[in-house]
């Protein structure tokens, strides 16, 4: 038989090709030949005529384009693979016998029909055909991949006349795309409703939007790609699978974060306690400020109350509020802000809603129309206002339109009927809008408990010094007494040593000053008495005088000041309550109604509708042009 194989199928050398090994006990593959060697060998095999008796066609594809069901344990790790029995020569008449196959769209379609030998000057012969044959028959018309063993076989065992699709191609399977996964349970944010003390649900806030992480924890996880499964056409050319795509997690990486590899797997970890953020490249940062790109709603994000400061880059939508420090807002603000400190930076427009700061700045670079601007110690500044209710220790405005503001000092290039009350007020031109009158009050302190204790004190001292002087009243008519008079003459001469007495004279000046001695002794103790009258009298007047220091500390450097009036203005002093806290700090709705009201106000300083504007606490109403 080995003779007959190799008459059949070796070349010129007379020998098997070395990728395959024929034994008494079968056809192997030797395992350390490539797939080409081993697609080569039976290439050769097949053009020469030749096919593999008893194929295991399962084995025999897996090694030659390493597909379909994986090798027995049995052939796993051997130096051969056993894949048929044997190498038979493939005779021209049986070869007749296999028809030409059709193949549309990957699928080879053959048409099983009884066959017959056909020999000359008899008749057909009935035969049968053999999968083994069909396989090199296959093969040598183009189909050496695909075919369907089990179908083939049961069809020629069967002897059915019918079509089959005998072989298919074998379409590429994807791979997977590497992915990250989380791994930190709580970096998801959770969107139900908050629960507040009383244990009811707001429903108008979620319990956690903005998770905050401590540091080295892993947060993302990332699970490597996984290759695609080539697949082959009919003819056995590979079609190659597209490349699953690839994630550089160190591209992931923001600040606060990193790259850590654990037994070959890596994992994005936490650097530093703050609020986790996404940007628009996907970059993961942690940092003490929390960074939000959906805007304020109720379908993102709720009402939100942070520990942290805030950055949004979306709009805050009306009847939405933002309760926490240093907010900064790039979009457009219909809700309200509130701060307890830091500052209120809105980059665009306040709408219809409020920015309150309890301890810090508000600015807005948009427009502020409908809104209400209020702070407690900061600089309000906008560069345009209409229809704003705005308080502050300092308000700086381009534009104001119809605004009722209140501050300490008010700052403004443009003002069209406001209603604007400041101890220092500084406008460049101001006038009416349509129908709404420009009032403008400078404001002046309430000193009248001053003035009240410094009366008491100036009483009090002019009390202490009537005091004294009826002493001193008393101690003239003493000393204007002749004997006492006389002595006290003689006693000054004596002292300065513009007299010297004799001893006769000594004993008289002597005797003088005993008789006199009681008058003296009162003199001494009246002169007491006017010395304490006195320092009472110095120290009740130093303390009437640091009142009117504080007095003038209180009324301060009060000035309204206005270089163009455009239309009919008002201007006339408010008086406050220093000891209330600062002026500007009530309601909205008071400073609105405290600004328009109409009663209860002072004679106007200025009244007309062009010139300047130029008062001051101190010097009254200087240098203007008032006309009715």
């Amino acid at each position: 038989m080995a003779e007959q194989v190799k008459a059949v199928v070796t070349p010129s050398d007379g020998g098997l090709p070395s990728s395959l090994v024929q034994r008494e006990d079968g056809v192997y593959f030797r395992a350390d030949a490539t797939a080409a060697a081993s697609q080569a060998a039976v290439n050769q095999v097949f053009l020469a005529n030749g096919y593999f008796s008893g194929l295991d066609y399962a084995v025999f594809i897996r090694v030659l384009y390493n597909a379909g069901a994986e090798l027995p344990p049995s052939l796993k790790g051997k130096d051969l693979i056993r894949f048929a029995d044997s190498i038979l020569p493939f005779h021209a008449q049986r070869r007749e016998l296999y028809k030409s196959v059709r193949i549309i769209n990957g699928e080879a379609e053959y048409y099983f029909e009884p066959v017959f030998f056909m020999v000359p000057d008899m008749p057909p012969t009935p035969a049968r055909l053999n999968f083994d044959e069909f396989v090199a028959d296959m093969w040598v018309k183009g189909i050496r991949f695909g075919i369907d063993a089990p179908a083939v076989k049961a069809t020629i065992a069967s002897g059915r006349i019918t079509r089959l699709i005998a072989a298919r191609r074998l379409n590429a399977t994807p791979g997977r795309d590497a992915v990250v996964v989380e791994v930190a349970q709580n970096i998801h944010r959770s969107n139900a409703p908050r629960e507040m003390s009383n244990g009811r649900f707001d429903l108008n806030t979620f319990q956690n939007r903005f998770p905050q992480m401590p540091p080295n924890v892993r947060l993302l996880r990332k699970v490597p790609r996984v290759p695609g499964i080539r697949g082959y056409e009919l003819s056995g050319i590979p079609l190659e699978a597209p490349q699953p795509r690839d994630i550089d997690l160190a591209a992931m990486c923001g600040p606060g974060t990193a790259v850590e590899e654990v037994n070959g797997v890596e994992f994005l970890v936490s650097t530093t306690e703050g609020f986790l953020s996404i940007d628009g490249s996907k970059r993961i940062s942690i940092g003490p400020k929390i960074i939000s790109r959906e805007g304020v709603s109720v379908r993102t994000t709720g009402n939100l109350q942070l520990t942290g400061e805030y950055e949004e880059f979306g709009e805050v939508q009306e009847q939405r509020s933002v309760d926490g420090g240093n907010i900064t807002i790039h979009g457009d603000v219909f809700g309200n802000i509130n701060s307890r400190g830091g500052i209120i930076s809105l980059r665009r427009n306040l709408i219809g809603g409020a920015a309150m700061n309890a301890d810090g700045d508000i600015e807005v670079k948009g427009v502020a129309s409908g809104a209400v601007l209020q702070t407690k110690r900061g600089v309000v500044t906008l560069g345009r206002a209409e229809s704003c209710i705005i308080t502050g220790t300092k308000v700086v405005i381009g534009e104001a339109s119809n605004c009722e503001i209140m501050a300490d000092e008010v700052e403004i290039k443009t003002a069209e009927g406001c209603a604007i009350a400041a101890r220092r007020i500084a406008i460049g031109s101001a006038g009416p809008r349509k129908q709404i009158e420009m009032l403008l009050f400078p404001l002046v302190p309430d000193t009248s408990k001053y003035d009240k204790n410094i009366a008491e004190l100036e009483e009090k001292a002019a009390r202490h010094g009537a005091a004294a002087a009826k002493i001193k009243a008393e101690i003239e008519t003493l000393t204007n007494a002749p004997d006492v008079r006389n002595y006290l003459t003689l006693a000054t001469r004596v002292r300065k040593q513009e007299v010297v007495l004799t001893p006769e004279q000594l004993a008289l000046f002597q005797k003088m000053a005993v008789q006199v001695g009681p008058a003296l002794r009162a003199v001494g103790k009246l002169s007491l008495g006017v010395k304490e009258a006195q320092a009472e009298q110095a120290k009740v007047q130093e303390q009437a005088a640091q009142v009117r220091q504080r007095k003038l500390a209180v009324m301060g450097q009060g000035a309204c000041k206005v270089d163009l009036v455009t239309g009919d203005m008002v201007v006339r002093t408010m008086e406050y309550s220093p000891d209330h806290g600062a002026a500007y700090d009530h309601p909205a709705r008071e400073i609105k109604a405290r600004l328009r009201a109409t009663a209860h106000r002072a004679a106007p300083l200025f009244m007309g509708s062009a010139g300047t504007v130029d008062w001051t606490a101190t010097g009254g109403l200087t240098g203007s042009s008032p006309t009715s």
